[in-house]
């Protein structure tokens, strides 16, 4: 925990000190879970046709509610595999991703993370994005900058969409919106440097925070998904929007992120 010490002593009065050291405790507490469980086999359940959940989704869940549970008990939590709290409309929310790129680590591709925000009216006030394999832990405080371990990140200066290394995402309804999904291929990856599709859209907007990415978009995400990372790519000095260039939100459907030269070019083409 001595990684967030200068992002705690940043932070403008005791309540945010909490919400930080809570969600960098659960995350990390989950990510230790992960890592000793990776590479081992899985109990794989289905959700959808290629949506996958391991009993690993659900043990990191739990540690994390456990966590967040003893350290902030008024606050209630928005988790992604249990159901009952995704109508939760609480004006102070921690919404949690357990473990985002399920997939990639049930067939161990070592990209995915653990994500934590916390709401509050509606309003990002903390994101947490642990990536347990590599170690780094992403976190934002609003108003206090965002940071990778202990050092200061920012979105990249890119100005020219051939120098911009963007990311995206594939919805599992694969059958629903493969038409979009190649109209929007189309029309961006001819004008930038390359495409990546790495499969964890919570770590997809930590990278455009730190600069390893110049852009990220995807459509139909969960909460889950995006609301950690969109507090780190707005600390980070970057944009986020809709794909119609409205104010984003983790309820929205869809998102684009990058830096704010950037961000119209990009938001031509996906449109």
């Amino acid at each position: 925990m001595n990684r967030i010490q200068n992002s705690l002593a940043l932070c403008t009065d005791n309540e945010q000190k909490t919400w930080l050291a809570a969600a960098c405790r659960a995350a990390l507490a989950a990510g230790s879970l992960i890592r000793e469980r990776y590479g081992q086999p899985h109990t794989i359940t289905l959700k959808g046709a290629i949506d996958l959940v391991t009993e690993t989704d659900v043990a990191s869940e739990a540690a994390i509610v456990a966590s967040l549970t003893a350290d902030t008990p008024a606050i209630p939590i928005m988790t992604e595999e249990t159901k009952a709290s995704h109508g939760t409309t609480a004006q102070r929310l921690w919404i949690v991703d357990p473990l985002d790129g399920t997939t990639n680590f049930a067939h161990g591709f070592p990209f995915f993370a653990v994500s934590i925000a916390l709401l509050d009216r509606g309003k990002p006030m903390v994101g947490v994005v642990y990536a347990p394999l590599l170690d780094e832990l992403f976190h934002a405080v609003r108003g206090c900058g965002a940071r990778l371990n202990d050092k200061a990140i920012s979105v990249t200066a890119a100005n020219r969409l051939v120098e911009a290394l963007v990311a995206t995402g594939f919805p599992y309804q694969v059958e629903e919106t493969l038409s979009t999904v190649m109209r929007q291929m189309q029309a961006v990856l001819p004008k930038v440097r390359d495409i990546r599709r790495a499969g964890a859209a919570a770590l997809d907007l930590a990278y455009v925070a730190c600069g390893r990415l110049d852009g990220f978009y995807e459509m139909n995400l969960q909460p889950w998904d995006t609301a950690a990372g969109w507090l780190l790519v707005q600390e980070a000095g970057g944009m986020t929007t809709t794909f119609a260039g409205a104010p984003f939100s983790p309820f929205s459907s869809d998102i684009l992120a990058s830096n704010a030269v950037l961000h119209p070019q990009l938001l031509e083409l996906i449109r």
